[in-house]
């Protein structure tokens, strides 16, 4: 099979289920918007294995199998940072209206605090990235992960219960 074979297979291929992969993605995660974005990228790996899923029994199995995973790798890193905000006490359990304001907060918070710490509670919190990990990545001890960690959440709790309520980045009224 020539190159331009390959390329008109691929595109048959993306033609026909596109909008089958794209909605497998929706309803795996509930976003339209990372729909697309998941559906695209599953694309691009099928393309660049393209003989092997050409190759393989159903090559629609193997592109379903690729949306899942992104879907499901997305969905875990949608709630480890969920899960690190609501330990920081940074979420509301709350859900039925959007806190903007909050969020804003937050965000003016963690830019008060120095980049280390920024990094170590980011990291630790919004991530649940183990503290051996982050000593790796930032490349410093795991007594210093710690230390600033704890330092960086205690600052940041105290950021917070200094902004006034719904300020939307801490300017007082």
């Amino acid at each position: 099979m020539t190159d331009l074979d390959a390329e008109r297979a691929f595109r048959r291929f993306f033609d026909q289920h596109h909008a089958d992969l794209s909605r497998l993605a929706y309803l795996v995660t509930g976003d339209a918007g990372i729909a697309d974005d998941l559906a695209a990228d599953a694309f691009t790996e099928v393309w660049k294995h393209w003989a092997r899923v050409e190759a393989a029994d159903s090559p629609l199995a193997y592109a379903r199998g690729i949306v899942s995973n992104l879907a499901r790798q997305w969905i875990k890193k949608q709630t480890r940072e969920r899960h690190g905000m609501l330990r920081l006490g940074l979420l509301r359990r709350d859900r039925s209206e959007p806190d903007t304001p909050a969020v804003l907060d937050v965000r003016a918070a963690l830019a008060r605090l120095p980049v280390r710490r920024r990094e170590c509670v980011v990291l630790r919190y919004a991530f649940d990235v183990p503290e051996r990990e982050v000593a790796e990545i930032l490349g410093i001890s795991v007594g210093a992960v710690k230390s600033q960690t704890s330092r960086g959440a205690a600052q940041l709790s105290t950021f917070l219960q200094d902004m006034p309520v719904g300020t939307g980045g801490g300017h007082r009224a």
